[in-house]
């Protein structure tokens, strides 16, 4: 029965592993898009256990290293999602390449991490399933080895990425000398039986890296530095994909560790937290007005959204925590049809990346506008959207929670932001075309085109019937309140 519970990481080892062979045996091109197909199954078999993980109770495996339960199977639907996106777009980026089959083997290895992290109840789980998601991650952000760019921004990625991990295991270290264990409910159990002596001096030093090795993951402010070089070096479809996934798994494992392992400091960690959300919207979205870059900019809008997201972290209710895996989710939609946009429109070579690029696209290209119009608004917080709703449900629990003038900082900051992405809105649809632009329009092929339908489709339905996602996000929230006190 131990299997059933890592069923979908399963599934995504093995797809990789076969993956990898797969690529030494086909030779024609042609042949390779078995490899595509293989990869997209593994991805559609992951999302199907995930799906079915949400309607078992919740256990545990493994010695208690392991806990299946509605929060889990939430993020582990949401990685599916992800990854499958990703990989229909990379199959028309890299396509004529001639290797590929790597690609989609680390594309499947880091997922396979990411829902490690999501479902470890180990500290040790977590970190073991943060560096197979790391090390695929560094790999892939400098796949275009041909560039100057690829590389750095892996050898950037690499250098401040094990920086994140040595302070997370450096807390870790830290929480099993102070209490013994390296399992969360049982971390939290000990500190709130014997507050004083050790446990008390040790527990706030770990939390304290823990946090910081998680901010560096999320690329909160001021741990964002890597940020815009490495979107900007990183293959189009990689950096959908790691805007996304890493954020989404590595949050998921912040809300475990501050609401099981350490709800009894939930005094400090909210005040920890509140900067670092105020910080994060803060930086990021004035970051974005310098840009011309659209990928940088985007890439500075990662930074602000983890904010939003991070605002929803400090109130540790429930309320909080289901509104913080509500906006992952509507932000997964939105960054992964903007970067599939670009991808799209940049090619291979990553030319057409400028704001000037875009001019008078509407002209050239209806749909793509449109579609890149609805997930801009939908990053503004523009009603019937899923951003809008992600962002009311965020400042709604900060409101609940007393947090008035994060709330504020919030709102100030959608209202800087709407700036940036209202300009390129208007240079599609108001510009004529830039004789300089280097953006060649060509034929899409249907996975680029699914995933810019799926994507739109989602941002609408978040925005129109939110209850459905909502209620499994509440499910989450309350599986995560059945083992913290602060939520009890």
């Amino acid at each position: 029965m131990g299997t059933l519970h890592i069923l979908p990481e399963i599934i995504l080892i093995v797809g990789g592993v076969v993956c990898m062979l797969m690529e030494s045996f086909l030779v024609a091109s042609s042949s390779r898009f078995v490899v595509v197909l293989l990869a997209v199954f593994s991805a559609l078999a992951a999302m199907g256990a995930s799906v079915w993980q949400l309607h078992q109770p919740a256990a545990t495996a493994y010695f208690g290293s392991i806990h299946t339960d509605a929060f889990s199977a939430f993020f582990h639907v949401l990685l599916s999602g992800i990854l499958l996106c990703s990989l229909l777009v990379s199959a028309e980026y890299f396509q004529g390449r001639a290797s590929r089959g790597e690609l989609y083997a680390l594309m499947l290895f880091a997922a396979s991490g990411m829902m490690f992290m999501t479902s470890g109840a180990s500290l040790l789980l977590v970190f073991i399933g943060l560096e197979i998601s790391s090390i695929s991650s560094y790999i892939m952000a400098g796949y275009r080895k041909q560039t100057a760019t690829g590389p750095e921004a892996a050898l950037k990625y690499f250098l401040l990425g094990s920086f994140g991990t040595a302070f997370f295991l450096y807390g870790t270290a830290l929480a099993f000398g102070a209490t013994g264990s390296d399992n969360l409910l049982v971390i939290g159990n000990l500190l709130a039986a014997s507050p004083i002596g050790l446990s008390a001096a040790l527990a706030p030093i770990a939390l304290a890296l823990m946090v910081i090795g998680l901010g560096l993951k999320v690329s909160a402010a001021p741990f964002h530095g890597w940020t815009p070089d490495v979107y900007e070096g990183a293959p189009s479809p990689v950096t959908g994909f790691m805007s996304t996934g890493p954020k989404a798994a590595a949050f998921a494992v912040l809300l475990r560790v501050l609401l099981v392992a350490f709800p009894t400091l939930h005094l400090k960690w909210s005040v920890i937290v509140w900067i670092l959300a105020a910080a994060s919207m803060t930086v990021g979205n004035l970051g974005a007005l310098r840009q011309t870059s659209i990928k940088r900019m985007l890439a500075y809008s990662s930074i602000a959204h983890a904010g939003y997201v991070l605002v929803a972290v400090a109130t540790g209710s429930v309320e909080g925590t289901a509104a913080a895996a509500f906006y992952l989710v509507s932000y997964a939609a939105m960054n992964l049809g903007a970067f599939a946009v670009l991808s799209y429109a940049a090619g291979y070579q990553e030319r057409a990346v400028n704001l000037t690029d875009f001019a008078g696209l509407a002209r050239r290209n209806p749909f793509i506008s449109a579609v890149f119009t609805l997930l801009l608004l939908s990053l503004i917080g523009i009603p019937f959207t899923g951003g809008f709703f992600g962002k009311f449900y965020v400042f709604t629990s900060a409101l609940h929670s007393g947090f008035v003038w994060l709330t504020v900082i919030g709102l100030l900051n959608s209202g800087v932001g709407a700036f940036y992405y209202l300009r390129v809105v208007a240079t599609m649809y108001m510009d004529g075309p830039d004789a300089g632009s280097m953006l060649e329009l060509r034929p899409m092929n249907f996975g680029t085109a699914t995933v810019l339908v799926l994507t739109a489709a989602v941002t609408l339905f978040l925005g129109v019937l939110p209850s459905h996602v909502l209620d499994a996000a509440m499910q989450s929230a309350q599986a995560i309140a059945q083992q913290s006190i602060v939520l009890r």
